[in-house]
């Protein structure tokens, strides 16, 4: 089949793409951005990439029409906009126009389970974009309802984790008690793959969800019985939406807009209907909770994390034409340029560059780093949590702590990174390996920012001292890192005797 896939570069579009390819689907994929949008070698033949807006009709245009079926994969659960309800509505509309120029004959959308009454403001989009989306002519729509989902890299998943990993005694507040129907991330893409031209799911809703109904204290609970850890929780009433909005904001990686939708969105129950049930139309066994999470944590230690909620563009506070900075600029810019001179394999060096953040930190005082990524916290930045995908591999568009990456070259040894964090200006850090004449090779590290006004300047020169602490010792530590014997000291014969005749 000829199959559109909107929400190609988010967690679940990136998890979807690949099993579509593999059933012998071609698939074009609906990004924003061509540039951000990394393809796998293997799907790249079977794979067309479309670029277009959804809140810009016009953008659509040409998309192809000879598509069979397509999925709606676009959220805004953490768009910052206050007015998304109305924007979801207008992108769902602009799609349907779209479907009714085409010959689509399906459209799959994912949504939230939403049989609670005085629902959140989010699920209640959820339900307005399923109305608006009924109203194409010919394409018949399947909406896959879905509470919890739980996967490496989904953001329930992520924030669950961070609570019950670092803090051994939790206050909470009430809506903890609240019921949800976890689903593992592999079963949603069992659903999502055979409701695919199936005729007995044309024009159907269904409520998708794991065997068990929990708490979300239950959750954490048992999250942290799998991990094998003593957690303590006290449900308070006195935590206000606001309050417990900031106190998920500080405590995990989410940014705090998603917070403010997670928080609003747990006082509703989120139990499956049976009598919309998905068991006739698709047979299928789905993984316990305790299943899904130590699956979760199974693919997170052998570094398998395909996609992350943080991939998604709305995760940040990044402009959408972001890539439109994947050159430094060469003019107005307060630089910090570093060199250094190694004689060990150039790959090892790499390796350590392609490693930086998350687990392996930043190489020289981290708890600076950290205390910048909690100023950014509190002043609605996107801080240190949110790690990295993987902890030795690199792509385009990935979160790093808090940088994107712009450019993961590995063939160019070059890694370029655009600052998220909240900043009086735009700041770059790259770093490049280039190779000397003695066969030798030189790390250049540089740290570049372009200041908005004289608060930027204030702001890079009040940083110098830390600077020259900070972006030394970073590049010394990065050659040297997992090095047995020490380098020899610049200059001396040793030195002069490791540099010699190469």
């Amino acid at each position: 089949m000829n199959i559109l896939l909107t929400g190609a570069n988010g967690y679940i579009g990136q998890r979807l793409l690949p099993l579509l390819v593999e059933a012998g689907h071609h698939v074009t994929c609906l990004v924003r951005d061509a540039r951000r949008f990394e393809l796998p070698p293997g799907l790249r033949s079977r794979i067309t990439v479309a670029e277009g807006d959804l809140l810009k009709p016009d953008s659509l245009a040409d998309l192809p029409l000879d598509v069979d079926a397509a999925y709606y994969l676009v959220h805004s659960m953490s768009g910052h906009d206050k007015d998304f309800f109305r924007l979801e509505q207008e992108s769902a509309r602009n799609f349907t126009e779209y479907l009714n120029r085409s010959g689509c004959r399906q459209v799959i959308y994912l949504s939230g389970i939403a049989n609670d009454r005085a629902l959140s403001v989010h699920l209640r989009s959820r339900k307005a974009v399923e109305k608006v989306l009924r109203k194409a002519t010919h394409a018949q729509l399947t909406v896959l309802r879905a509470s919890i989902i739980i996967g490496s890299g989904s953001a329930s998943f992520e924030i669950i984790r961070d609570l019950v990993e670092k803090l051994p005694v939790m206050v909470t507040p009430r809506w903890l008690n609240s019921r949800c129907q976890p689903i593992g991330i592999r079963d949603v893409m069992h659903y999502l793959t055979h409701v695919l031209n199936n005729p007995a799911c044309l024009g159907q809703s269904f409520d998708i969800g794991g065997p068990d109904v929990l708490t979300y204290r239950e959750m954490l609970l048992k999250l942290a019985a799998a991990r094998g850890l003593k957690r303590y929780i006290i449900t308070v009433p006195v935590l206000t939406p606001r309050l417990s909005s900031w106190w998920l904001y500080l405590v995990t990686s989410t940014t705090f807009s998603l917070a403010q939708s997670l928080v609003e969105s747990l006082r509703n129950d989120t139990v499956a209907d049976p009598r919309r049930s998905i068991a006739q139309a698709v047979p299928h066994a789905c993984m316990p909770y305790r299943a899904a999470v130590e699956l979760a944590f199974q693919r997170i230690e052998q570094n398998e994390v395909v996609s992350s909620w943080s991939d998604a563009l709305s995760s940040g506070v990044m402009p959408r034409n972001y890539m439109d900075h994947i050159q430094i600029p060469q003019h107005g810019l307060l630089q910090d340029r570093q060199t250094l001179r190694f004689t060990r394999p150039p790959r090892e060096v790499l390796q350590n560059v392609w490693s930086i953040g998350g687990e392996r930190g930043w190489y020289k005082v981290d708890w600076l780093w950290r205390i910048r990524g909690l100023l950014d916290k509190l002043v609605g930045g996107v801080g240190l949590r949110r790690g990295r995908r993987s902890p030795t591999d690199l792509r385009a568009g990935d979160p790093l702590d808090f940088w994107r990456v712009l450019v993961a070259d590995r063939a160019g040894r070059r890694l370029l990174l655009y600052a998220e964090m909240k900043l009086p200006g735009e700041a770059w850090l790259q770093f490049r390996i280039l190779p000397n004449e003695d066969g030798s090779h030189t790390l250049e590290q540089l740290a570049a920012f372009r200041p908005h006004g004289l608060l930027g300047r204030l702001y890079w020169y009040s940083l110098v001292p830390f600077h020259f602490i900070i972006f030394k010792g970073m590049i010394e530590n990065i050659v040297q890192y997992g090095e047995t014997v020490p380098l020899p000291a610049p200059g001396s014969s040793a030195a002069a005797e490791a540099l010699g005749p190469q």
